[in-house]
């Protein structure tokens, strides 16, 4: 079998697989929106839920889920840039570095709901924060924390050592280099792990569930120390724990959530796909 046809079969099969993954996705998107499509309306996101949950809307829960996600970003982005800037670009590669390197791989694998029992043990009960904004977004943060360094990391390593060899021999110091030159060539991947975090941090049920989420509020938080509702609960409570929920409410709800998760990426796609235009490598 000549290297062409041995080549053509490889890619034959590899489409077939590539088919077989997405359809089922794009199935159950397309099943999600044609159910849910029909609760998107102005009162079902601007108003609080009544009935025991079964009329109403869920605006405290997209309030929630937005303050939970830009809180998880404070806690997270700067330490995760910095420790991939330190890693990448000042620690030598000794057993130490590498053995840092594997447990931030290793801290990536662990299931959400560790970090929500951690989150309960160290800020719910030890901190004394109790189940708070504060509380869910630090669980969330460290959550996201190995994703974000991993691939920030990476983004750092992909710029051209060269570039660092022109802008030090110009007389530039290892931070000027690092601050002018290699951040901002190496945003778009920085980007692509800040988004990757936050979207699994949007989405996540179980780390939320034992450090802020709340069945029901009848108002909105009023302090990073106020319990708050979120889409992920919501969504769990209404589908599991609501007898005879209408099912467009469960369907609205999670499409609003599938809504929420891919404007972030589609937001990240547009800002890394400009920085990467005007990329000159």
């Amino acid at each position: 079998m000549s290297r062409q046809v041995s080549q053509k079969i490889a890619f034959a099969i590899l489409t077939i697989l590539s088919i077989i993954v997405v359809i089922p996705i794009v199935l159950v998107v397309a099943y999600i929106i044609i159910q849910g499509v029909g609760m998107l309306n102005w009162e079902f996101l601007t108003t609080f839920p009544r009935n025991g949950m079964k009329e109403g809307g869920i605006l405290p829960a997209v309030i929630g889920t937005v303050l939970l996600t830009f809180g998880t970003a404070i806690v997270s982005i700067p330490l995760a840039i910095g420790a991939a800037v330190y890693l990448a670009e000042y620690a030598r590669d000794t057993w130490l570095t590498r053995a840092i390197r594997l447990s931030i791989i290793n801290l990536a694998g662990i299931p959400s709901v560790v970090y929500g029992l951690f989150g309960l043990g160290l800020f719910v009960l030890f901190l004394g924060l109790g189940t708070s904004l504060v509380a869910g977004s630090l669980t969330l943060g460290l959550m996201t924390l190995p994703v974000v360094i991993s691939t920030a990391e990476e983004a750092l390593l992909s710029v051209p050592q060269r570039f660092r060899v022109v802008s030090r021999s110009l007389g530039a110091t290892r931070w000027q280099t690092v601050r002018q030159i290699v951040l901002p060539n190496a945003l778009p991947g920085i980007l692509t792990g800040v988004i990757l975090g936050l979207e699994r941090a949007a989405g996540e049920t179980a780390p939320i569930l034992f450090t802020v989420a709340a069945f029901y509020l009848p108002q909105l938080p009023r302090s990073p120390l106020d319990q708050t509702m979120a889409l992920p609960y919501h969504l769990y409570v209404i589908s599991t724990q609501v007898p005879g929920m209408p099912l467009d409410v469960q369907y609205g709800t999670a499409l609003v959530l599938l809504i929420l998760v891919l404007s972030m990426n589609l937001v990240a796609t547009m800002i890394r796909s400009r920085f990467r235009r005007k990329r000159q490598w």
